[in-house]
Formats: C-alpha cells, sequence, structure tokens
C-alpha cells in the first residue's frame, strides 16, 4: 500500500516538474527571438526613395529602419508600428505597398523594426512593455530629424502599442489601431493557448507567471485605460470580424470605451490584420482621409 502511495506522489511530482519545464521553455520561446524574420525587401523594390535610419531606444537599444519620403509633402508624418516578432516589413499587409499608397498622399512613413526583430538589437520582446519605448524613440527621431505632425498607424501587438505611446506624447495627432488587443492580460487569459499551442489549463497561468519574472506585468499593457490619456484625440479602429488571433471584440470594446472620438471600421470576411490585402483601396482611403482630419 506504501509503495502504491509512493508510486501515485512521484508520478504526481513529475508530472508537475514536466508542467514547469514546458511552461518555463515556452515563456523563453515567446520572450526571446532568437529566430528573426530577414528584411528581404527594401523601399526600392517599390519605386521610392528613402533614407536607412538608426536610432536609440530610450534604454539604449538600437533600432534600425527607413524613412520614406512623400512625393508631393502635406508635412505629415506616419509611423509604422510591427506586430509581435514581425519586422517592419508587416508582411501580412505587406507594409511597403501600404507606406507607397501613403507617400503617394503626401505623408512621409518612418518603418522600424522593434527591439529584438528584424535588424534592431535586443534579445527580449515584451508584448507591448518595452516596445513602446522604442515607438517613443520613433517619435523623437521625428521631432529631430524631419519637424512635422506624427501619426501613428500599428498592426496587431504595434497597433496596441501605438495607442500606449500616444497616451505618453501629446505631439501624436491621430492613431489607426489595426487588429489592436484592449488588455493584455486579459486578452493572454483567454487566447493565450493560441500562441503557446498547449492546453489553456495548467499551461497558460504558469507560462504568465514565468513571462512575468523575465519581463513584467501583462497589466501594464493596458491600450483601453491609455485611451484616456489620449483624449480629445482621434482614433480610427480597423478589424476583420473572422480574426481568430486576435477576437473582433478587442476593437469592439476599444470603440465603446472611446466611441466620442473615435471609428470603427469592421472588414468582412477578414482574418488577423488582413484589412489592407483584402481591400486596398478603401483601406488607403480610410487611413488618408483620417490623416487628412486629425
Amino acid at each position: 500500500m506504501i509503495f502504491l502511495v509512493w508510486i501515485v506522489i512521484s508520478v504526481v511530482a513529475l508530472a508537475i516538474l514536466a508542467c514547469l519545464i514546458i511552461s518555463f521553455i515556452v515563456s523563453l520561446k515567446l520572450t526571446r527571438n532568437n529566430v528573426r524574420k530577414p528584411i528581404n525587401e527594401s523601399p526600392e523594390d517599390y519605386g521610392l526613395d528613402f533614407d536607412l535610419i538608426s536610432f536609440q531606444s530610450r534604454d539604449d537599444i538600437s533600432l534600425e529602419g527607413w524613412f520614406i519620403p512623400a512625393q508631393q509633402p502635406k508635412n505629415r508624418t506616419i509611423i509604422f508600428a510591427h506586430g509581435y516578432r514581425g519586422n517592419r516589413l508587416e508582411k501580412k499587409l505587406p507594409a511597403l505597398k501600404l507606406a507607397k499608397d501613403l507617400t503617394e498622399n503626401g505623408f512621409h512613413v518612418l518603418m522600424f523594426d522593434f527591439r529584438s526583430c528584424g535588424e534592431s538589437s535586443g534579445n527580449v520582446a515584451s508584448i507591448g512593455l518595452y516596445e513602446q519605448e522604442d515607438l517613443l524613440s520613433a517619435i523623437a527621431w521625428v521631432k529631430a530629424n524631419h519637424p512635422s505632425s506624427i501619426g501613428l498607424i500599428g498592426f496587431s501587438m504595434g497597433a496596441s502599442t501605438a495607442l500606449l505611446a500616444a497616451a505618453r506624447v501629446p505631439e501624436v495627432v491621430g492613431v489607426v489601431a489595426d487588429s489592436p488587443f484592449d488588455e493584455l492580460s486579459t486578452y493572454l487569459a483567454e487566447k493565450f493557448y493560441v500562441w503557446t499551442k498547449l492546453p489553456s489549463f495548467p499551461f497558460t497561468p504558469l507560462t504568465l507567471a514565468f513571462i512575468r519574472m523575465h519581463v513584467g506585468s501583462a497589466k501594464k499593457v493596458n491600450p483601453r485605460k491609455a485611451l484616456k490619456k489620449i483624449h480629445p484625440r482621434p482614433v480610427l479602429f480597423i478589424h476583420g470580424d473572422q480574426d481568430y488571433s486576435i477576437p473582433y471584440e478587442n476593437s469592439m470594446r476599444l470603440h465603446e470605451a472611446y466611441k466620442e472620438h473615435s471609428e470603427l471600421w469592421t472588414v468582412s470576411n477578414a482574418d488577423h490584420v488582413q484589412g489592407y490585402r483584402l481591400n486596398r483601396e478603401e483601406y488607403t482611403r480610410r487611413v488618408v482621409q483620417f490623416f487628412d482630419k486629425s
């Protein structure tokens, strides 16, 4: 009898240990971008003039990117913010094609890689917590090198990061948020299995606990709360109604929380960050009109 009890205890202990080890390894993979997506396109491929730029984040991470001047400038610059563990190309759009459309409509465009992505330095991804520091540094670069009205357009994590950054910099005139999450802690609790490919229990709470140890609390990444500090500047939310990665309801909640000063464009039959690819002309028209009015 005692032998059987020890067997049961040993099996349970091994199962708990295995869950802890798996969760720890997954947390490292999610916060360390060891396999980076390459920068294998250039604005030149789209017939665009550009300058290679490099600047430091507020915590001394070297960030790399492009400044693409408008063809007939309106003295406005739009800064792109890409998604989690992607790079400035944001190939789901693709971002360079959108940049071309915006420069043809008179907007300068700045595209850069967040820390630990593309050609930028650093090795920690934080799903918006540290990335907002990178975006604030991009804003500072524009103010110092090409003084102009500044707007932000972000995609997925970059959309949420753009809202967080705008809340901290009053010079941002408006934000286009394409497929954002509204609160990181709530989103991860509900949809973390999409990223980990593991059962929610017990791996979601365990992995989130390890991530908290690596990069800090997800509760600090709260775009919905940031809207109070963006007020009364305008926000355009864009979201596909078939988004499995970040459900459409995230943008609905953000829009409801900021209804007086925001618009919500629901893209029919669109998955995650697919609005531009499926509706290029409509997407461009809405974004251009939004920034023209901002």
